[in-house]
């Protein structure tokens, strides 16, 4: 969880970030090459960042991890739907209230019923089920989901569990709208999140368009956001290199390989060396060599 909620946090401080050190102008696309074609568009149901890297932005938790921190902690929760939680003194019940006035990409108003119903999905308790429940084993602790009233809901646990805290903030853990069937969620999510699905293509792409209605002002920055489905990691580093791209990954491409980009035929280079580069990555962070050079 703790690669996952990592990740979690990069793309939150991708497409949310307010930092000054961030340049603030609106508008432009952001373009992504991305690894694998997922199996469906729902976070509930699949394990990878291939569906939680494009599909994290449509979405909410009621907590996140601080994306401005370096480093996911308890005390680095903040809000997200909720704007307040708190425990009871048993260590039993943990109790959210929820922000007011925050719609679905589909109009519909988001209430405390929505985050029962997502926990109920999880936890087996409603007729429609997931086609698999990746995370089931989280929520084992969990008794019930009591929506109060709609803007507060709470959360009763069998014995208490400090780090619940932390499964509720991971990426993995988006509030899922009750009036959406878990089998529209895998073709065509709704969330309540600063983009908006537009279409899936396997294979090929996924696009994104900004949420004009987005409960949080003036953001996102970006119009859209598009991810090429590209499997291979040579032709991926290739067209980031020819500027296809404006976005790539650790372990990608190497500071060797930047250097050696600036020759006269720096696609050339990188045909002939991309295989051998990976491999050597792959060596590097499994038994922790490094080059001479490094």
């Amino acid at each position: 969880m703790h690669v996952v909620s990592l990740i979690a946090a990069f793309l939150l401080a991708l497409f949310l970030m307010s930092s000054t050190a961030l340049a603030q102008n609106h508008g432009g696309t952001l373009r992504v090459y991305h690894r694998d074609s997922p199996a469906s568009m729902s976070i509930y149901e699949e394990t990878t960042i291939s569906t939680l890297m494009p599909i994290m932005g449509m979405f909410n938790n009621l907590v996140i991890f601080d994306p401005q921190k370096p480093q996911n902690r308890l005390d680095n929760i903040v809000p997200d739907l909720a704007e307040a939680w708190k425990w009871n003194d048993s260590g039993r019940e943990l109790t959210f209230t929820l922000r007011h006035n925050i719609k679905w990409h589909d109009g519909n108003p988001f209430t405390a019923n929505d985050v029962k119903c997502s926990w109920d999905l999880l936890t087996g308790k409603v007729k429609e089920k997931l086609r698999l429940n990746a995370r089931e084993a989280w929520w084992a602790n969990l008794r019930e989901v009591s929506a109060d009233n709609e803007t507060q809901v709470t959360f009763h646990l069998k014995r208490p569990q400090p780090s619940f805290l932390a499964l509720l903030a991971s990426g993995l853990s988006p509030v899922y709208p009750c009036h959406v069937s878990p089998a529209m969620m895998r073709q065509h999510p709704i969330g309540t999140g600063p983009f908006r699905f537009v279409e899936f293509k396997p294979n090929q792409s996924i696009k994104l368009v900004r949420n004009p209605d987005y409960w949080k002002p003036d953001k996102p920055y970006l119009d859209a956001i598009e991810y090429t489905i590209i499997p291979s990691r040579s032709t991926a580093m290739l067209a980031f290199m020819a500027g296809n791209f404006d976005l790539t990954f650790p372990y990608e491409i190497t500071v060797a390989m930047l250097k050696d980009s600036s020759q006269p035929d720096p696609a050339g280079y990188l045909r002939n060396h991309a295989d051998e580069t990976i491999c050597q990555g792959e060596r590097a962070r499994s038994t922790g060599w490094k080059s001479p050079d490094s």
